[in-house]
């Protein structure tokens, strides 16, 4: 809750700095570069059904919000790819390298995350989809987005459990993955492009500010998380997974 407070924007404006996630190509546009890896994650929008309200009113705060910054401030994600990141596994020169290193690594990943979700199922899975909540603006050093917060404790806790099991199971850890990051729910809006050296970082503070009190006057609709799912990603904007990969249903 405290990403949400108009300090916090101050304070994280003064770090920003463009993100490694993009590219100026020849023509001058920004593209997403090649950031391969692993992930646990909400089904991407483009394949969710469940949860149409909440992606309409972030689609539009999307826009709103790029309206309100100056331009190429934000590289803007596409709507269809936006999620909230359950657990990260491994990504970029850490997945290059393991995948260099074990050639069998993609099938022994896939596999030991099968076999967790089928152990843990029982205990995580109760038929009733895990709800979460936006509560406003963050600010990231090379993003920015909307931070969560669970909607009651069973949500909370079930998240948990599930990230326990990843990260403290032993086979997972010989394959590289290991905890990178404490639970930061959020969803990613955009990443930083070009900064302006003359950017108004106080000016911008109090925009945010002004957007993220039009958010909590409008309210908002719950994030519901019917499963995990493993999913693999080649750049920022492309999520996918074969319909034989695992999936957790909550």
């Amino acid at each position: 809750m405290r990403m949400t407070l108009p300090e916090s924007y101050r304070s994280q404006l003064q770090h920003i700095h463009e993100s490694p996630k993009f590219m100026v190509n020849a023509d001058g546009h920004r593209q997403p570069t090649l950031f391969p890896g692993y992930t646990i994650v909400t089904p991407p929008w483009s394949t969710d059904s469940c949860n149409a309200p909440l992606h309409s009113k972030l689609t539009l705060f999307q826009e709103t919000l790029l309206r309100q910054l100056p331009s190429q401030l934000v590289e803007p994600l596409p709507p269809s790819s936006f999620h909230l990141t359950l657990a990260d596994l491994i990504w970029d020169s850490a997945y290059r390298h393991v995948l260099n290193e074990n050639s069998q690594f993609e099938e022994q990943l896939r596999s030991r995350i099968g076999e967790i979700f089928h152990q843990y199922q029982p205990i995580i899975g109760r038929g009733i989809p895990l709800q979460w909540q936006v509560v406003g603006l963050m600010v990231m050093p090379r993003a920015i987005g909307v931070c969560l917060v669970p909607h009651g404790e069973d949500s909370y806790h079930r998240l948990l459990e599930l990230r326990r099991a990843v990260y403290q199971n032993s086979e997972l850890v010989s394959l590289g993955i290991e905890q990178q990051y404490h639970l930061t729910a959020h969803i990613t809006l955009g990443y930083f492009g070009t900064i302006p050296p003359d950017l108004d970082r106080e000016a911008m503070a109090s925009d945010l500010e002004n957007l993220n009190q039009l958010w909590i006057d409008d309210g908002s609709p719950l994030l519901s998380i019917p499963r995990a799912e493993l999913q693999k990603f080649d750049t920022m904007f492309h999520y996918y997974r074969d319909e034989d990969w695992p999936s957790l249903d909550f």
